[in-house]
């Protein structure tokens, strides 16, 4: 496990966003995953008693891919374009299945790194491409580290009681299927992560 001594509020404003911001970004959602739901119901168990979290509850268990941009900043023809390049690369990716068991600690949150990291790093380099052949800069740097997050800091303070209520969890790994990728218009104005689907694009079954 990644030790950090100290927790950091997760929750401040990075550059450009704001109440109401929506952002456009590609991600992998876990809606339809109960192992995963399974395993993310044991650590928020674990984590009830501790103040200074955010759990993340099952509908908003997610993988960040890559970003574009905020909503009102991508025109219509350009986000058309990227859709079309992602979804001709995807189209050759097939499902994969990911796994997930042990979270880490990093300053602002507690998440599973999933494994094997090839897969979603490939995918990532698609949708990357995919966005070149519209931009000629793609946003947000190349270095990728896949992983679902299981709560949030929302408070500066000691990294050991989170570390003992991790520790103190016996429970099986889970497995993932992912058989396909979302864009969405993100939002985090009620502290934590919420989306609408604007387009769903497909792997190779």
């Amino acid at each position: 496990m990644t030790t950090h001594d100290r927790m950091a509020d997760h929750w401040w404003w990075r550059p450009g966003w704001g109440p109401g911001s929506r952002f456009l970004t590609f991600h992998l959602t876990f809606q339809l995953s109960p192992g995963l739901h399974r395993l993310a119901a044991e650590y928020r168990a674990a984590l009830a008693d501790l103040g200074g979290l955010d759990p993340v509850p099952d509908a908003s268990l997610h993988m960040t891919l890559q970003g574009l941009n905020f909503a009102d900043r991508v025109s219509g023809d350009d986000l058309r374009a990227v859709l079309s390049a992602a979804q001709s690369r995807l189209a050759r990716f097939p499902a994969f299945d990911l796994r997930v068991h042990r979270p880490e600690i990093t300053p602002e949150a507690i998440r599973w790194e999933a494994t094997p990291s090839g897969p979603p790093a490939a995918v990532r380099a698609a949708l990357r491409d995919a966005i070149g052949t519209v931009w000629d800069t793609v946003p947000e740097p190349a270095e990728f580290a896949p992983h679902i997050t299981i709560a949030y800091s929302n408070a500066t303070g000691p990294a050991a009681p989170v570390r003992a209520a991790l520790d103190a969890v016996t429970t099986d790994p889970a497995t993932v299927h992912v058989d396909q990728v979302e864009l969405i218009v993100l939002n985090r104005d009620r502290r934590m992560y919420e989306w609408d689907t604007h387009t769903q694009l497909t792997l190779a079954k």
